[in-house]
Protein backbone atom coordinates (compact mmCIF):
# COMPACT_ATOMS: atom_id res chain seq x y z
CA UNK A 1 0.00 0.00 0.00
CA UNK A 2 1.36 3.43 -0.86
CA UNK A 3 0.41 7.08 -1.31
CA UNK A 4 1.32 9.23 -4.25
CA UNK A 5 0.48 12.70 -5.53
CA UNK A 6 -0.82 13.38 -9.00
CA UNK A 7 1.17 15.72 -11.25
CA UNK A 8 -1.97 16.55 -13.21
CA UNK A 9 -3.21 20.06 -12.36
CA UNK A 10 -6.83 19.05 -12.87
CA UNK A 11 -6.44 16.28 -10.30
CA UNK A 12 -5.11 18.79 -7.75
CA UNK A 13 -8.26 20.93 -7.91
CA UNK A 14 -10.36 20.66 -4.74
CA UNK A 15 -13.32 18.29 -4.96
CA UNK A 16 -16.36 18.24 -2.65
CA UNK A 17 -15.89 14.62 -1.58
CA UNK A 18 -13.64 11.66 -2.03
CA UNK A 19 -13.80 9.96 -5.39
CA UNK A 20 -13.70 6.16 -5.36
CA UNK A 21 -12.16 4.41 -8.36
CA UNK A 22 -11.70 0.80 -9.30
CA UNK A 23 -8.66 -0.18 -11.33
CA UNK A 24 -9.60 -3.85 -11.61
CA UNK A 25 -6.45 -4.91 -13.41
CA UNK A 26 -3.94 -2.79 -11.52
CA UNK A 27 -5.09 -1.36 -8.19
CA UNK A 28 -7.91 -0.12 -5.97
CA UNK A 29 -7.59 3.64 -5.42
CA UNK A 30 -9.14 6.36 -3.27
CA UNK A 31 -8.48 9.86 -4.67
CA UNK A 32 -8.66 13.09 -2.66
CA UNK A 33 -7.22 16.43 -3.84
CA UNK A 34 -4.76 14.63 -6.07
CA UNK A 35 -3.61 12.16 -3.39
CA UNK A 36 -4.25 8.53 -4.21
CA UNK A 37 -4.16 5.72 -1.64
CA UNK A 38 -3.38 2.58 -3.61
CA UNK A 39 -3.72 -1.05 -2.56
CA UNK A 40 -1.86 -3.27 -4.98
CA UNK A 41 -4.02 -6.30 -6.00
CA UNK A 42 -1.02 -8.58 -5.60
CA UNK A 43 -1.21 -7.62 -1.93
CA UNK A 44 -4.92 -7.69 -1.18
CA UNK A 45 -5.61 -10.88 -3.16
CA UNK A 46 -3.47 -12.79 -0.67
CA UNK A 47 -4.94 -11.21 2.46
CA UNK A 48 -7.83 -12.44 4.49
CA UNK A 49 -10.37 -9.88 5.60
CA UNK A 50 -8.99 -9.63 9.12
CA UNK A 51 -5.50 -8.74 7.93
CA UNK A 52 -6.85 -6.34 5.32
CA UNK A 53 -8.95 -4.58 7.97
CA UNK A 54 -5.87 -4.20 10.17
CA UNK A 55 -3.78 -2.75 7.32
CA UNK A 56 -6.47 -0.23 6.34
CA UNK A 57 -7.02 0.85 9.95
CA UNK A 58 -3.27 1.20 10.47
CA UNK A 59 -2.94 3.27 7.31
CA UNK A 60 -5.83 5.54 8.35
CA UNK A 61 -4.31 5.99 11.82
CA UNK A 62 -1.00 7.11 10.36
CA UNK A 63 -2.79 9.59 8.09
CA UNK A 64 -4.61 11.16 11.05
CA UNK A 65 -1.87 11.13 13.68
CA UNK A 66 1.35 11.26 11.66
CA UNK A 67 0.66 13.29 8.52
CA UNK A 68 4.29 14.48 8.44
CA UNK A 69 5.28 10.97 7.53
CA UNK A 70 3.77 11.60 4.10
CA UNK A 71 5.72 14.86 3.60
CA UNK A 72 2.69 16.97 2.76
CA UNK A 73 0.84 19.61 4.85
CA UNK A 74 -2.32 19.04 2.80
CA UNK A 75 -2.64 15.51 4.14
CA UNK A 76 -3.67 16.60 7.65
CA UNK A 77 -6.81 18.32 6.33
CA UNK A 78 -7.56 15.42 3.97
CA UNK A 79 -6.99 12.64 6.49
CA UNK A 80 -10.43 12.43 8.07
CA UNK A 81 -12.27 12.16 4.75
CA UNK A 82 -9.68 9.79 3.33
CA UNK A 83 -9.99 7.56 6.41
CA UNK A 84 -13.74 7.20 5.90
CA UNK A 85 -13.06 6.50 2.25
CA UNK A 86 -10.75 3.65 3.22
CA UNK A 87 -13.53 2.04 5.25
CA UNK A 88 -15.73 2.19 2.17
CA UNK A 89 -12.86 0.73 0.17
CA UNK A 90 -12.69 -2.20 2.59
CA UNK A 91 -16.32 -2.99 1.80
CA UNK A 92 -15.65 -2.80 -1.95
CA UNK A 93 -12.62 -5.08 -1.67
CA UNK A 94 -14.64 -7.58 0.36
CA UNK A 95 -17.36 -7.52 -2.28
CA UNK A 96 -14.79 -7.95 -5.04
CA UNK A 97 -13.14 -10.92 -3.32
CA UNK A 98 -16.45 -12.76 -2.83
CA UNK A 99 -18.05 -11.97 -6.20
CA UNK A 100 -16.37 -14.82 -8.05
CA UNK A 101 -16.44 -18.42 -6.88
CA UNK A 102 -13.52 -20.79 -7.46
CA UNK A 103 -13.42 -22.38 -10.93
CA UNK A 104 -15.65 -25.43 -11.24
CA UNK A 105 -16.27 -27.93 -14.02
CA UNK A 106 -19.42 -29.83 -14.93
CA UNK A 107 -18.78 -33.19 -16.60
CA UNK A 108 -21.34 -35.57 -18.09
CA UNK A 109 -20.37 -39.17 -18.81
CA UNK A 110 -22.27 -41.68 -20.95
CA UNK A 111 -21.52 -45.25 -19.89
CA UNK A 112 -24.68 -46.55 -21.56
CA UNK A 113 -24.32 -48.93 -24.54
CA UNK A 114 -26.13 -46.41 -26.72
CA UNK A 115 -26.04 -42.70 -27.55
CA UNK A 116 -27.94 -40.38 -25.25
CA UNK A 117 -28.89 -36.78 -25.87
CA UNK A 118 -28.07 -34.71 -22.83
CA UNK A 119 -30.66 -32.15 -21.70
CA UNK A 120 -30.12 -29.23 -19.32
CA UNK A 121 -32.93 -27.07 -17.98
CA UNK A 122 -32.10 -24.06 -15.77
CA UNK A 123 -34.51 -22.94 -13.09
CA UNK A 124 -36.30 -19.68 -13.78
CA UNK A 125 -33.93 -16.73 -14.17
CA UNK A 126 -30.77 -18.82 -14.56
CA UNK A 127 -28.48 -19.28 -17.56
CA UNK A 128 -29.07 -21.91 -20.24
CA UNK A 129 -25.88 -23.99 -20.32
CA UNK A 130 -24.44 -25.50 -23.51
CA UNK A 131 -27.54 -24.55 -25.49
CA UNK A 132 -29.64 -26.79 -23.28
CA UNK A 133 -28.43 -30.10 -24.70
CA UNK A 134 -26.21 -32.09 -27.05
CA UNK A 135 -25.47 -35.61 -28.28
CA UNK A 136 -23.26 -37.82 -26.13
CA UNK A 137 -22.11 -41.05 -27.84
CA UNK A 138 -21.68 -44.27 -25.92
CA UNK A 139 -18.61 -44.45 -23.66
CA UNK A 140 -17.79 -40.77 -23.97
CA UNK A 141 -17.84 -37.66 -21.83
CA UNK A 142 -17.98 -33.89 -22.15
CA UNK A 143 -16.81 -31.23 -19.72
CA UNK A 144 -17.69 -27.54 -19.65
CA UNK A 145 -17.21 -24.65 -17.19
CA UNK A 146 -19.86 -24.31 -14.52
CA UNK A 147 -21.28 -20.84 -13.87
CA UNK A 148 -19.12 -18.86 -11.43
CA UNK A 149 -22.26 -17.47 -9.80
CA UNK A 150 -25.36 -18.99 -8.21
CA UNK A 151 -27.09 -21.43 -10.57
CA UNK A 152 -29.68 -24.16 -10.26
CA UNK A 153 -31.33 -26.54 -12.69
CA UNK A 154 -31.70 -30.14 -13.80
CA UNK A 155 -29.90 -32.52 -16.13
CA UNK A 156 -31.25 -35.69 -17.75
CA UNK A 157 -30.68 -38.08 -20.64
CA UNK A 158 -32.94 -38.32 -23.66
CA UNK A 159 -33.01 -41.85 -25.06
CA UNK A 160 -34.15 -43.53 -28.26
CA UNK A 161 -33.68 -40.31 -30.22
CA UNK A 162 -33.93 -40.10 -34.02
CA UNK A 163 -33.65 -37.03 -36.25
CA UNK A 164 -36.92 -35.81 -37.70
CA UNK A 165 -37.76 -33.42 -40.50
CA UNK A 166 -37.12 -29.72 -40.05
CA UNK A 167 -34.13 -30.17 -37.76
CA UNK A 168 -36.22 -31.82 -35.07
CA UNK A 169 -35.32 -34.66 -32.74
CA UNK A 170 -37.83 -37.31 -31.66
CA UNK A 171 -36.96 -39.20 -28.45
CA UNK A 172 -38.64 -42.13 -26.71
CA UNK A 173 -37.94 -40.64 -23.25
CA UNK A 174 -37.04 -37.19 -21.94
CA UNK A 175 -38.06 -35.40 -25.15
CA UNK A 176 -38.02 -31.58 -24.88
CA UNK A 177 -40.51 -30.54 -27.52
CA UNK A 178 -38.67 -32.28 -30.34
CA UNK A 179 -35.68 -29.93 -30.16
CA UNK A 180 -32.02 -30.78 -30.66
CA UNK A 181 -31.06 -28.26 -27.98
CA UNK A 182 -33.68 -27.92 -25.28
CA UNK A 183 -32.96 -24.19 -24.82
CA UNK A 184 -34.53 -24.08 -21.36
CA UNK A 185 -37.48 -26.43 -21.99
CA UNK A 186 -38.34 -29.29 -19.64
CA UNK A 187 -38.43 -32.95 -20.62
CA UNK A 188 -41.27 -35.42 -20.99
CA UNK A 189 -41.64 -38.07 -18.30
CA UNK A 190 -40.37 -40.60 -17.55
CA UNK A 191 -36.81 -39.38 -17.04
CA UNK A 192 -34.20 -39.75 -14.31
CA UNK A 193 -33.22 -36.24 -13.18
CA UNK A 194 -30.09 -34.78 -11.63
CA UNK A 195 -31.05 -31.70 -9.62
CA UNK A 196 -28.18 -29.28 -8.97
CA UNK A 197 -27.71 -26.00 -7.12
CA UNK A 198 -24.32 -24.29 -7.36
CA UNK A 199 -22.69 -21.55 -5.28
CA UNK A 200 -25.18 -20.97 -2.48
CA UNK A 201 -24.69 -20.48 1.24
CA UNK A 202 -22.70 -17.26 0.90
CA UNK A 203 -18.99 -17.57 1.70
CA UNK A 204 -19.42 -21.29 2.33
CA UNK A 205 -19.91 -21.77 -1.44
CA UNK A 206 -22.09 -24.87 -1.13
CA UNK A 207 -23.09 -27.17 -3.96
CA UNK A 208 -26.28 -29.19 -3.53
CA UNK A 209 -27.15 -32.12 -5.76
CA UNK A 210 -29.50 -35.08 -5.90
CA UNK A 211 -31.09 -37.62 -8.20
CA UNK A 212 -34.86 -37.62 -8.56
CA UNK A 213 -37.17 -40.40 -9.70
CA UNK A 214 -40.26 -38.28 -9.02
CA UNK A 215 -40.77 -38.09 -12.82
CA UNK A 216 -39.93 -41.76 -13.29
CA UNK A 217 -36.85 -43.57 -14.59
CA UNK A 218 -35.19 -44.00 -17.98
CA UNK A 219 -31.46 -44.60 -17.26
CA UNK A 220 -29.34 -45.20 -14.19
CA UNK A 221 -27.57 -42.07 -12.97
CA UNK A 222 -25.16 -40.93 -10.28
CA UNK A 223 -23.81 -37.51 -9.30
CA UNK A 224 -20.22 -37.46 -8.05
CA UNK A 225 -18.43 -34.38 -6.62
CA UNK A 226 -14.63 -34.20 -6.75
CA UNK A 227 -12.33 -32.33 -4.35
CA UNK A 228 -15.14 -30.84 -2.29
CA UNK A 229 -14.97 -29.99 1.41
CA UNK A 230 -17.33 -31.45 4.01
CA UNK A 231 -19.91 -34.16 3.33
CA UNK A 232 -19.74 -34.93 -0.41
CA UNK A 233 -21.23 -38.41 -1.02
CA UNK A 234 -21.97 -39.99 -4.38
CA UNK A 235 -25.75 -40.12 -4.82
CA UNK A 236 -28.04 -41.66 -7.40
CA UNK A 237 -29.49 -44.87 -8.78
CA UNK A 238 -27.22 -47.51 -10.32
CA UNK A 239 -29.96 -50.09 -10.84
CA UNK A 240 -31.56 -50.89 -14.20
CA UNK A 241 -35.17 -50.43 -13.16
CA UNK A 242 -36.41 -51.08 -16.69
CA UNK A 243 -35.93 -54.80 -16.09
CA UNK A 244 -38.14 -54.85 -12.96
CA UNK A 245 -40.61 -52.01 -13.68
CA UNK A 246 -44.19 -52.96 -12.72
CA UNK A 247 -46.43 -53.46 -15.73
CA UNK A 248 -48.72 -50.45 -15.03
CA UNK A 249 -45.68 -48.14 -15.05
CA UNK A 250 -43.95 -49.43 -18.17
CA UNK A 251 -43.32 -47.30 -21.26
CA UNK A 252 -42.55 -49.30 -24.40
CA UNK A 253 -41.18 -48.31 -27.79
CA UNK A 254 -42.69 -48.93 -30.20
CA UNK A 255 -45.83 -48.48 -28.13
CA UNK A 256 -47.80 -51.60 -27.42
CA UNK A 257 -45.18 -54.25 -27.97
CA UNK A 258 -41.65 -52.88 -28.02
CA UNK A 259 -38.94 -52.98 -25.36
CA UNK A 260 -39.42 -51.24 -22.03
CA UNK A 261 -37.66 -47.87 -22.39
CA UNK A 262 -39.03 -46.06 -19.36
CA UNK A 263 -40.70 -46.57 -16.01
CA UNK A 264 -43.35 -44.01 -15.07
CA UNK A 265 -44.01 -42.67 -11.61
CA UNK A 266 -47.38 -43.40 -10.06
CA UNK A 267 -48.33 -39.77 -10.69
CA UNK A 268 -47.49 -39.98 -14.41
CA UNK A 269 -49.27 -43.30 -14.77
CA UNK A 270 -52.51 -42.49 -12.93
CA UNK A 271 -52.58 -38.70 -12.40
CA UNK A 272 -54.45 -38.66 -9.09
CA UNK A 273 -54.05 -35.79 -6.63
CA UNK A 274 -52.87 -38.19 -3.97
CA UNK A 275 -50.13 -39.75 -6.11
CA UNK A 276 -49.12 -36.36 -7.54
CA UNK A 277 -49.22 -34.60 -4.15
CA UNK A 278 -51.58 -31.92 -5.46
CA UNK A 279 -54.24 -29.78 -3.79
CA UNK A 280 -55.00 -31.07 -0.27
CA UNK A 281 -52.12 -33.57 -0.58
CA UNK A 282 -49.52 -30.87 -1.27
CA UNK A 283 -47.81 -30.76 2.14
CA UNK A 284 -45.29 -32.88 4.03
CA UNK A 285 -48.11 -34.07 6.28
CA UNK A 286 -50.46 -35.25 3.52
CA UNK A 287 -48.04 -36.19 0.70
CA UNK A 288 -47.08 -39.76 1.45
CA UNK A 289 -45.14 -42.58 -0.15
CA UNK A 290 -47.17 -44.97 -2.30
CA UNK A 291 -46.61 -48.55 -3.40
CA UNK A 292 -45.28 -47.10 -6.67
CA UNK A 293 -42.80 -44.71 -5.07
CA UNK A 294 -41.72 -47.52 -2.74
CA UNK A 295 -40.71 -49.56 -5.79
CA UNK A 296 -38.20 -46.84 -6.69
CA UNK A 297 -37.14 -46.20 -3.08
CA UNK A 298 -36.43 -49.85 -2.35
CA UNK A 299 -34.08 -50.09 -5.37
CA UNK A 300 -32.51 -46.63 -5.00
CA UNK A 301 -32.81 -45.28 -1.42
CA UNK A 302 -30.52 -42.29 -2.10
CA UNK A 303 -33.01 -40.70 -4.51
CA UNK A 304 -36.15 -38.56 -4.31
CA UNK A 305 -39.16 -40.71 -5.20
CA UNK A 306 -42.15 -38.42 -4.49
CA UNK A 307 -42.66 -34.71 -4.05
CA UNK A 308 -41.96 -34.42 -0.30
CA UNK A 309 -39.52 -37.30 -0.05
CA UNK A 310 -36.23 -37.14 1.87
CA UNK A 311 -33.35 -39.26 0.52
CA UNK A 312 -31.35 -41.46 2.87
CA UNK A 313 -28.06 -39.62 2.16
CA UNK A 314 -27.58 -36.01 3.22
CA UNK A 315 -24.69 -33.80 2.20
CA UNK A 316 -23.11 -30.41 2.76
CA UNK A 317 -20.47 -30.12 0.08
CA UNK A 318 -18.42 -26.93 -0.27
CA UNK A 319 -16.44 -25.77 -3.31
CA UNK A 320 -16.01 -28.99 -5.32
CA UNK A 321 -13.66 -28.58 -8.27
CA UNK A 322 -15.84 -30.82 -10.44
CA UNK A 323 -19.36 -32.21 -10.44
CA UNK A 324 -19.78 -35.32 -12.56
CA UNK A 325 -23.12 -36.69 -13.79
CA UNK A 326 -22.75 -40.30 -14.99
CA UNK A 327 -25.37 -42.19 -16.98
CA UNK A 328 -25.56 -46.00 -16.65
CA UNK A 329 -22.98 -45.93 -13.85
Amino acid sequence: MHLEHSTNAADRDPVPKAEHRFYARTSLDVLYKGYTATIDPRTYSNLNRKNLTYKLHSFAYRLVHKPAAFHSPDMASAASLLSSSLFFLLFLVAQRSSAQSPPMTLTVVNNCPFTVWLAIQPNSGHDVLEGGGFSLPTVSHRSFPAPAHHWSGRIWARTGCTPASGGKLSCDTGDCGGRLECGGLGGAAPATLAQITLHHGGQRDLTSYGVSLVDGFNVGMTVTPHEGKGQCPVVGCRENLLATCPSPLQVRAPAGGGAVVGCKSGCAAFGSDELCCRNKYNSPQTCRASTYSEFFKHACPATFTYAHDSPSLTHECASPRELKVIFCH
